[in-house]
């Protein structure tokens, strides 16, 4: 299939790119064998094939879940540019414009 460069300016509107002359007959002619090498796949049988959206075997990757003390809350606490009563304290975020908090 070969592409025209009309055809071309209409994909570089859609896309948003300006292209220049030489580079309009060079995506006219990159495009125009892509196209041909999808037109080729479209003719391959694929009715025996089961449809797939992942081609290779997913694993997942997870470290073993083992209990361990947690630091010292006052360690924690130490760079916290606020906290309350062994807290971290936050702005609340869904206030009225009287509430201080």
């Amino acid at each position: 299939m070969h592409l025209s460069l009309a055809e071309v300016d209409h994909v570089a509107t859609l896309a948003r790119l300006g292209l220049a002359g030489d580079e309009r007959e060079r995506l006219r002619e990159q495009l125009s064998s892509i196209l041909d090498h999808i037109s080729a796949l479209n003719q391959l049988d694929t009715a025996a094939i089961a449809p797939t959206a992942q081609v290779v075997e997913l694993t997942n990757v997870m470290r073993a879940d083992e209990v361990r003390p947690s630091l010292p809350r006052d360690a924690l606490l130490a760079n916290a540019p606020r906290q309350r009563d062994g807290f971290f304290e936050v702005h609340a975020i869904l206030t009225g414009n009287d509430d201080p908090a």
